[in-house]
């Protein structure tokens, strides 16, 4: 799958990686979807026919989280990092290691979270331990899962928008 052109991607630094893309939903409903695990299984799963029978998460600074994807044929790639920083709802970072390295060292991953007019950007910046790291990165298809799991979130948050506001209506 190519970017459809909703994903931007840029190198700010030597070290680092940019991607950024606007979704049609308020900036509660998209930090909710990035770091509450019940949500999170129903995007961030990796190519269609795989899964995510792990997705743990302790949302403080200093508490750890654990994502395991698995493939069809029983492969698994699995990553873990701590949360360096929370100000809901407009962004938090967090290490990121791969259980099978496939960059060397371990990245700080920020989301920020910019909601104008109910539209959220979100920028995710990775920095890498080194231009080696970050270059390996820009080189994988990481670019293309990105894009894959940002189109699935924003169907999901298009769904979520639609079920509260029938709440609402029920509600009224």
């Amino acid at each position: 799958m190519k970017n459809s052109g909703t994903l931007k991607v840029g190198t700010p630094t030597d070290r680092e990686i940019a991607m950024t893309r606007v979704f049609d939903a308020p900036r509660s409903l998209v930090f909710d979807a990035l770091t509450k695990p019940e949500l999170i299984k129903q995007w961030l799963f990796g190519p269609p026919d795989w899964s995510m029978p792990v997705c743990e998460i302790d949302l403080r600074v200093g508490g750890a989280y654990r994502f395991l994807w698995r493939g069809p044929d029983g492969t698994e790639m699995g990553v873990r990092g701590v949360t360096r920083e929370i100000v809901a709802p407009e962004r938090f970072a967090v290490t990121e290691r791969f259980d099978e390295a496939w960059y060397p060292g371990e990245a700080l991953v920020t989301y920020v979270l910019v909601e104008q007019g109910g539209k959220t950007t979100l920028t995710l910046t990775v920095r890498y331990e080194s231009r080696e790291a970050r270059d390996i990165a820009l080189k994988s298809p990481m670019e293309q899962g990105v894009t894959m799991s940002y189109d699935r979130l924003a169907e999901l948050l298009a769904s979520l928008g639609a079920a509260g506001m029938q709440q609402a209506a029920d509600e009224s």
